[in-house]
């Protein structure tokens, strides 16, 4: 059986919280400019994400409903905990698309993180929009050779943490069979 005319991912959600789900992850990506989710959600989002961002180019009235029944739309609240008159759609045209006005397309960007999910030990990935702030620090070839080092120095230092660890249980061992010995020797 082929998989003709089916698209996306079921997320082991059922349709209406794929659908709040794409929503809220969206208008976290907007409202923070980065997410930290597993790949498949990551996944998922980026497509909306995407187009949502095309539609929020072209600033006009049209487009602001589209995009207000694609994502719904929420206030934002500031760090003090107070609600600001802002939203996450206002924030989107204002602040966002114009920083993508000659950008063709491929607004975000899914980072693979080597840490993982506490409770289920799920790959997480960070999803970001690409802005100038947000641009990669060095070369590739650099942070190849960052990462080498520093897993050497992990594998460096758990060697030795093991070699300790034997030493210690050899030591351990070895008072426990002299006075074992000793005690046969008492007894004989």
């Amino acid at each position: 059986m082929s998989r003709h005319l089916v698209r996306g991912r079921q997320l082991s959600r059922d349709t209406e919280h794929r659908k709040a789900l794409r929503r809220n992850l969206v208008q976290s990506l907007i409202e923070h400019g980065k997410i930290r989710t597993t790949l498949p959600k990551a996944k998922e989002v980026r497509a909306m994400a995407e187009k949502v961002i095309t539609l929020a180019r072209t600033n006009s009235v049209l487009n602001r409903r589209r995009v207000t029944a694609m994502i719904n739309d929420r206030r934002l609240v500031d760090e003090e905990q107070e609600f600001t008159g802002k939203k996450v759609v206002q924030k989107l045209f204002e602040e966002v698309a114009p920083q993508f006005a000659d950008r063709p397309g491929g607004y975000t960007r899914i980072v693979k993180l080597s840490d993982y999910r506490i409770g289920d030990g799920g790959s997480l990935v960070l999803l970001q929009l690409l802005t100038e702030k947000n641009a990669p620090r060095g070369s590739a070839r650099r942070s190849a050779g960052l990462r080498r080092k520093r897993n050497e120095r992990k594998h460096a230092f758990a060697s030795k943490l093991s070699k300790k660890a034997k030493s210690e249980a050899k030591s351990e061992s070895a008072p426990a069979e002299t006075t074992e010995s000793a005690s046969t020797e008492a007894a004989e």
